[in-house]
């Protein structure tokens, strides 16, 4: 190189002999070593030794450049070896070595897959197929072990995300070590990852409500991953075999693994209805393992982008507890020497942070708790002017003790299972009709049902505390004349022994629903989105002023994917509905453009 250079006399372009004579000699000489000796090498040898032979060969050819040819910046010499190198050793035999990636990927071949990874990001578009291949690997292999074990992980949300969390490892880690975490292949799982957890084809959430919606229609079906992973958040943060043979450092790993799986999640708001639902349940029943932990869960789903009207709300419901704590002991220091004051327990909440349902059940309360009620209006009222008390007794709980031939129990049970139950008090050997007790109780057919159902056929109880005449199979088998009494032989039975005394629980989780919530939880949840979807119009709009369909469409699903995807059908009728209410209208010479109207 050196004696090339010297040679040239020409000292504006000392470098034109080394060109001609050297440089050209060497690349042709290059190029045709490898044409015949690479195309060989891969017939002879196979695509994964062929691999290994390109890389060698490329890490070779770049230290005798370095060495032999011209180094200085403005000399191209080591850049046209390395194309050229590329084009013969890589691009010409592409197809060939891409076609190996998907059998690597599936076992899991890790150094050759970062061995092809190395000569494919070496050419333009060579990476893209690989991208393509992991992507439908993942979805596939994580559709095909949810499938697999679709019996166990739709009862068991604690398998379900253990399912989830191993895929996301499996791959996470492929990606770490075949493929360096370059960002391509991280987006490419991600995508991936998110198709899987929001598939609807091995069980899906029906959304479907019966109600009109505000310029709606039918809902297409969700994933159910949204539930399954409130319901796993429960499991952890309630008091249950769970969380109570986990560390508190567990607990801890595994809720933040939630949140992991709950960015991918295209329909978050499903995920908060449940999450509150449960939250509301576990702070009423007082069943929380740990209310730091209850606290801190809050304060997680706000680092992770849950909107902030959503956390408040939450963060509102342990405040109202707290204040229902200090309401309590001003309760029971005004009421000094009453017994109920004494074994009652006050909770006033919020209606903006905690409501749930329109729908107030009326129910017979016992004497004792009915003659109470107006001492309770009375003292908060003297508290708090202005402010109106509503009772909702779908959402109350009381302890209360049971004696039959058997034994003494301590019952916990829902108010409406106290209204039926107390239906005996006085006269425990009667046999009582349906009909009789819908009007002592005063509870609507469906949650009468329901709740009689809980007594005569409560899970995992060998002896239930009532029978019913003609046995029934579901709480529609009930009739006018079906007659409930109460089971003399009623006892706690541990480990085949009858126990004659014990605590029982059976409001298990009967408490804080109705047929008629549910509805109105499904029915929330739609009429929410169609409402933010109009919302995020409207705002969209008064800032831009003209906008095209298109153009609205990316920027309205930007605003709301933190929250749900909105469907197009869903943002079609929206966009109609503002139209007709004059929020906005079409241009008159492009329809498909918006105009705002002020």
């Amino acid at each position: 190189r050196e004696s090339f250079v010297n040679l040239c006399t020409d000292f504006t372009n000392k470098l034109q002999i080394y060109l001609e004579y050297f440089e050209k000699a060497y690349l042709d000489a290059t190029r045709e070593f490898y044409t015949s000796n690479g195309q060989q090498y891969l017939a002879d040898n196979g695509v994964q030794n062929y691999m290994k032979y390109a890389h060698q060969k490329l890490q070779e050819e770049k230290r005798r450049a370095e060495r032999y040819l011209e180094t200085s910046k403005e000399s191209p010499s080591l850049k046209l070896v390395e194309n050229e190198l590329d084009r013969i050793l890589v691009s010409s035999h592409q197809d060939v070595i891409i076609e190996e990636c998907p059998k690597l990927i599936a076992s899991n071949e890790v150094e050759k897959l970062n061995l092809m990874f190395k000569l494919m990001n070496r050419i333009s578009g060579g990476i893209s197929p690989m991208l393509q291949y992991l992507e439908t690997h993942i979805v596939s292999t994580g559709l095909a072990d949810m499938t697999a074990h679709a019996d166990t992980i739709t009862t068991d949300c604690e398998k379900y995300i253990e399912e989830l969390l191993k895929l996301f490892r499996q791959y996470s880690t492929l990606v770490k070590n075949a493929f360096d975490d370059d960002t391509r292949f991280l987006t490419s799982r991600d995508k991936a990852y998110k198709q899987v957890i929001n598939d609807v084809s091995v069980f899906k959430l029906d959304l479907g409500t019966k109600g009109k919606t505000t310029g709606g229609s039918k809902t297409h079906p969700e994933s159910k991953c949204p539930e399954l992973l409130a319901n796993y958040c429960d499991l952890l943060l309630r008091k249950t075999p769970l969380s109570k043979k986990l560390t508190s450092e567990e607990i801890d790993e595994k809720l933040k693994s939630v949140l992991l799986v709950l960015k991918y999640v295209q329909n978050k708001d499903v995920f908060m209805r449940y999450h509150k639902t449960h939250l509301t349940r576990r702070l009423i029943l007082e069943t929380s393992a740990d209310s730091e932990k209850e606290e801190n869960m809050v304060e997680w789903l706000r680092d992770v982008g849950m909107p902030a009207e959503y956390v408040n709300k939450l963060a509102r419901m342990f405040q109202d507890i707290k204040v229902s704590d200090d309401l309590n002991t001003d309760f029971k220091e005004k009421n000094k020497g009453s017994l109920t004051a004494d074994l009652v327990s006050l909770k006033v909440l919020n209606a903006g942070a905690w409501s749930r349902s329109s729908e107030r059940v009326p129910v017979s309360l016992p004497t004792e708790l009915e003659d109470f009620i107006p001492d309770v209006e009375e003292f908060y009222k003297k508290k708090h002017n202005g402010r109106k008390l509503t009772w909702h007794h779908v959402l109350s709980n009381g302890s209360i003790t049971f004696q039959n031939q058997v034994g003494k129990y301590e019952l916990e049970i829902t108010t409406f299972q106290m209204a039926v139950l107390f239906t005996w008090n006085q006269r425990s050997d009667d046999r009582i009709s349906f009909d009789s007790l819908r009007l002592a109780t005063e509870l609507p057919d469906p949650e009468l049902r329901r709740t009689l159902w809980s007594l005569v056929a409560f899970p995992k109880m060998k002896r239930q505390i009532l029978v019913c005449e003609p046995q029934a199979g579901t709480p529609k088998d009930f009739t006018e004349g079906t007659l409930f009494y109460v089971n003399q032989q009623f006892g706690l039975v541990k480990q085949g022994k009858l126990q004659k005394r014990g605590k029982i629980n059976l409001i298990g989780r009967l408490q804080l629903t109705t047929e008629k919530t549910r509805e109105e939880d499904n029915e929330g949840i739609i009429q929410l989105r169609i409402l933010r979807t109009q919302e995020a119009i409207v705002k969209i709009m008064k800032m831009r002023k003209r906008m095209t369909n298109a153009a609205l469409q990316i920027e309205l699903i930007e605003i709301l994917k933190n929250m749900f995807i909105p469907p197009k059908k869903m943002i079609k009728e929206q966009i109609e509905w503002l139209i007709d209410n004059r929020y906005m209208k079409r241009d008159e010479d492009n329809l498909s453009t918006f105009v705002y109207l002020a």
